[in-house]
Parts: structure tokens; sequence; C-alpha cells
């Protein structure tokens, strides 16, 4: 059997089944079970869980999570990094709390680690995987900033409106954007993040921010080279000297750390998967999800 991981970005899953089910209602309305646990969003969660082990069929399975958002490195170098997010809500946290406890149970490997999010997690797995085993990795989230990850064996799993859930490998990535993964880092430094509240370059949109990664390779190129800007960005260029301090920040805060030797040296049998059947249908029982279990 050839063998496969499946790396899923906790919170992004979870979240996503949450406020897919809460959207529109109160606390009080959302599905409970009889002990008086939130499971709506669990529900769909280990649903999705389900149908991404029929699909992939992982031999080996990780779900990453995130430390507190102010316990992160990166809240240490920008003291603004995520800090427009709004506090999670009270279900949200029992259902992470109810899930982690489950997936103990069923032998799922859950990680965490001091000072990095899930990303970093997912990030160093994935490439540490890719080298040693040179087998298919899959990644579950939709988090662009992961698309730096892909190589020949690292795809991600993204959800598409009106497709679902499709496959994003190296070569879609380098069809949408004539780049490599390594340079989506410099094309988010530009861009920036709304959702981590990361800066970028102000003004320095899409249609700049590609085309410029795509003519000089790096943020750090691009500086080199301000001085002689192809005159088709000139407009940009004020723009970008006034944003170069804030783009080399934006840089460290979207790449990826990989070297984390707590991954590097963890051996790949400790994230081992067996499905076994009966004892994911006895904790969804457990739970009332109601769900079907194959």
């Amino acid at each position: 059997m050839s063998e496969t991981l499946l790396l899923i970005d906790g919170f992004n899953l979870l979240s996503r089944c949450y406020f897919a089910t809460a959207y529109g209602r109160d606390e009080e309305s959302l599905a409970k079970n009889s002990t008086g646990l939130y499971i709506n969003g669990l529900r769909v969660m280990m649903t999705k869980m389900v149908s991404f082990v029929g699909l992939y069929q992982p031999t080996h399975l990780v779900v990453a999570w995130d430390v507190k958002r102010n316990e992160t490195n990166r809240k240490s170098l920008f003291e603004g990094y995520k800090e427009t997010r709004a506090e999670l809500p009270a279900p949200l946290i029992q259902q992470y709390e109810t899930l982690t406890t489950v997936l103990d149970e069923l032998g799922v490997a859950q990680m965490s680690l001091e000072g990095h999010e899930a990303d970093d997690i997912i990030g160093a797995l994935a490439k540490k995987w890719s080298k040693e085993k040179e087998k298919p990795c899959f990644i579950y989230s939709n988090d662009r900033d992961l698309f730096q990850l892909l190589d020949e064996y690292v795809s991600q799993i993204v959800a598409v409106k009106s497709q679902g859930d499709t496959i994003y490998s190296l070569k879609n990535f380098r069809d949408e954007f004539g780049i490599e993964p390594s340079q989506w880092i410099d094309v988010k430094a530009l861009l920036g993040d709304k959702s981590d509240n990361v800066p970028g370059v102000a003004g320095v949109g899409d249609k700049a921010a590609i085309p410029l990664i795509q003519q000089y390779g790096s943020v750090e190129e691009l500086y080199n080279q301000l001085e002689g800007l192809d005159p088709v960005f000139k407009r940009y260029k004020k723009k970008l000297q006034a944003g170069e301090e804030m783009a080399k920040l934006s840089k460290v805060l979207v790449t990826i750390e990989t070297g984390m030797p707590e991954i590097q040296e963890l051996p790949i049998e400790k994230i081992q998967f067996s499905y076994e059947q009966d004892i994911w249908q006895q904790q969804c029982k457990q739970l009332e999800l109601n769900i079907k279990i194959m």
C-alpha cells in the first residue's frame, strides 16, 4: 500500500464548519447533544474527516493546532499581528476542546508547538515527508499562505465555490501565477494579508504584486533594482519606496517556518494512522452526531 500523509489545519477546518452552521443564529439555537455539549461544528468536521479518510486513504495523519495568537513568535515581531481578529465564541472553544479529546480516542496524531502556528507545523511536516518519503502529501486548509509549500509531492485541498473540495497542485500554481511556490512569500510580502493584519505595501495589489515578482524574482531583488524600476511599474515606485520596511517585515511574517528541530527529529512512525471504523462509529454515537461512518 502506498504511503500518503494528510495534514489538517485544525482551526481552519473546525471554524469553517462552526461558522457555516452558526451563521445568523444565536448561541442558544445551535445544535447540542443531550449532555448539553455544542456539536454543530463537530458534526460537520467529523463528517469531513471521514470523507477525507475515504478519499485520500492516509497512512499518516496529523491535525495541527495554533497556539494562542498572543503567544506566537510573529506577535513578538509585530505587535499588530492578527490583532484585528475577533475573540472566538465560547461554543467554538468548547467544540475544539471536545474534538481534541475525541481525536485522541481515535488515535489521530495532534500537534501544537510553543511559539508556532499550525501553518509552521504543517510546513515542517510536509517538507520532512517530501524529502524523506517522496510520497503524496495533502494539506487541508483554505489558507492561501500555504501555497508556498507546494512541490512535486505536496498538494493542497481547497474549497472552491460550486466545485467543493479541489486538489491544488504545483502545476496548478505554476499555471496560475507563473512563479515558483517559494516566490509566493514575496508576492504576499507586497500584498500583505488583511485577515492576519500583515501590512504589506500600501497601494500595491494583485495587479502589481504578481507581475513585479515575475519580473524581479524576490522582494530583495526588487528593492535592489528600485531606482531603475521598469517604467511599466512607475506608478508604484513611490509606494514601494515608502513601503520598503513593511515589505521586508511582511516577508518575515508570511514565511512559514519549516526547520523546527521538534519536527525534524520526529520519527515518521509517530504520525501513522489506522482507520478503525468501529471506534469512529462509537465516538460519533457517544457524541450523538448522527453521521454515517463508512
